[in-house]
């Protein structure tokens, strides 16, 4: 059900109950969730974020991927597509909120921005005339360069959880 994707380095595949010890590692990274909310998760709770991961693509049709090496299988992170019904302002809810997540060793290579473009050259042919939309906290700017590799365009500010966010749209 959820389709692997190819790039010229990576692929892009189903997450797995074997990613949860690399998936908790990154999560408990205090670099890695610094604009994320800042708060490393437990083993638990990135276990339970995991499998939100999976769920996503039984009832929405689009979700997570892994990002993987191409060439050794090397988990680099994870990246694609959600709706988690933000309470926020302006409202995003119903429309594929895209997000990435890179482990330290593969920050600053042009691997999120590869992903993303794979994986939206995905959203393209599955959902079609779909708005695509990121949040990007505004100091996050190596993540605003991505969005803007990758194609979105139009940016906004917004409000989540009574703080500045922006909002890209593509």
């Amino acid at each position: 059900m959820v389709p692997t994707l190819e790039t010229a380095r990576l692929r892009l595949r189903a997450l797995r109950e074997g990613d949860l010890d690399v998936h908790a590692a990154l999560l408990g990274d205090p670099e890695t969730v610094r604009f994320l909310g800042g708060q490393i998760a437990t083993r638990e709770e990135a276990w339970r974020k995991l499998l939100s991961g999976c769920g996503m693509w039984a009832i929405l049709g689009f979700g997570y991927w892994t990002v993987e090496d191409k060439a050794d299988g090397t988990y680099l992170g994870q990246l694609g597509f959600a709706d988690f019904k933000r309470g926020m302002t302006p409202s995003i809810e119903g429309l594929p909120e895209m997000g990435w997540m890179l482990a330290a060793h593969a920050q600053g290579k042009g691997i999120a921005t590869e992903a993303a473009r794979g994986a939206l050259a995905w959203a393209d042919e599955a959902l079609p005339g779909r708005e695509i939309v990121a949040i990007i906290d505004e100091a996050n700017v190596a993540s605003i360069r991505v969005a803007e590799k990758a194609g979105f365009r139009r940016r906004e500010p917004a409000t989540y959880k009574d703080a500045p966010i922006l909002i890209f749209r593509r």
